[in-house]
C-alpha cells in the first residue's frame, strides 16, 4: 500500500534580494518526505538548508513552485492560515533550543497548544504525556536555566511534536551539545520518526545523518550530488 507523503516540495524556489542582484537561495527542489522517514540535509554553509526548513515549515514562502504539507497546497494561504498549519501540523527544533525560560517544561511543552486554543487542563495533560514519552517526567516543573542542554533539547523535541503534529523540521540539534548527549538526542529523534511522523534534518556530521533514512546534498541552492567530502561542511 502507498502512503502519501507528510511534505511535498514541487520545483520550489526562493529568491533573495542582494543589494540589485537577486539570488536563488532555493532552485527548483523538489522532494517528499513520507510518515516514518527521515530525511538529513547537507552542504556548505550558504548553501540554502535553512531557506529549505523554513519554506518547508511555511515560515517563508517560495516565489515559485509548490509546498504541500498533510495533502494541503500551502500556495496563497494567509499569514493566519500558516500560523495554524505550523501549530497543527509542523514541528522545530533549533539548535539552541529556544524553550521559553519564564515558563516551566511542562508549559514549554503545552505551548503550541495552547496557542491553537486547546483548554489549559487538555494541553498541559499532552504535554505530560509527551514528556513520559521521552523519559523526562522527572523535569515537569523546572525550568529551562535549572535542566541540561541535553535535557533541554529532548524537550524541545516533545513540544515540536505534542499534540497531532506529524512534520518535525531540526536544524543543527546536536550543534550545542557534547557528543555522547548528541547521540543521545538523535536517538530520540529517530524514535519519534520511527513512531510515525516525518522528519527534515539539518546537519554538517556524517555520524548524525547516518540517523537518516537518505540524504540530500544541497549547494548553492540545488540538490546536487556530493562529489567530495568537503560537501558535508
Amino acid at each position: 500500500m502507498t502512503t502519501s507523503p507528510i511534505l511535498t516540495l514541487e520545483n520550489v524556489t526562493r529568491l533573495h534580494s542582494d543589494g540589485p542582484n537577486t539570488i536563488a537561495a532555493l532552485e527548483n527542489v523538489s522532494l517528499s518526505v513520507a510518515p516514518g522517514e527521515l530525511v538529513a540535509v547537507m552542504g556548505p554553509s550558504g548553501s540554502g538548508k535553512s531557506t529549505l526548513l523554513n519554506v518547508a515549515g511555511t515560515l517563508d514562502a517560495p516565489d515559485h513552485g509548490r509546498v504541500i504539507i498533510n495533502g494541503r497546497d500551502t500556495a496563497g494561504l494567509s499569514p493566519t492560515e500558516r500560523a495554524a498549519i505550523r501549530r497543527r501540523d509542523v514541528g522545530f527544533v533549533f539548535q539552541y533550543y529556544n524553550l521559553v525560560p519564564t515558563l516551566t517544561v511542562t508549559e514549554n511543552v503545552a505551548l503550541p497548544l495552547e496557542l491553537d486554543n486547546v483548554p489549559r487542563r487538555e494541553a498541559r495533560g499532552a504535554a505530560l504525556a509527551a514528556l513520559e514519552d521521552i523519559g523526562q517526567t522527572e523535569l515537569a516543573d523546572r525550568f529551562p536555566a535549572e535542566v541540561s542542554g541535553g535535557q533541554a533539547q529532548r524537550v524541545a523535541i516533545a513540544r515540536a511534536l505534542v499534540g497531532e503534529r506529524s512534520l518535525l523540521l531540526a536544524d543543527e540539534p546536536t550543534g550545542a551539545l557534547d557528543t555522547t548527549t548528541a547521540e543521545s538526542v538523535m536517538a530520540l529523534l529517530r524514535s519519534r520518526i520511527d513512531a510515525g511522523a516525518a522528519g527534515l534534518l539539518v546537519t554538517h556530521e556524517p555520524r548524525f545523518a547516518a540517523y537518516a533514512d537518505r540524504t540530500i546534498w544541497l549547494r548553492d541552492g540545488q540538490l546536487v550530488q556530493p562529489r567530495t567530502g568537503s560537501d558535508a561542511r
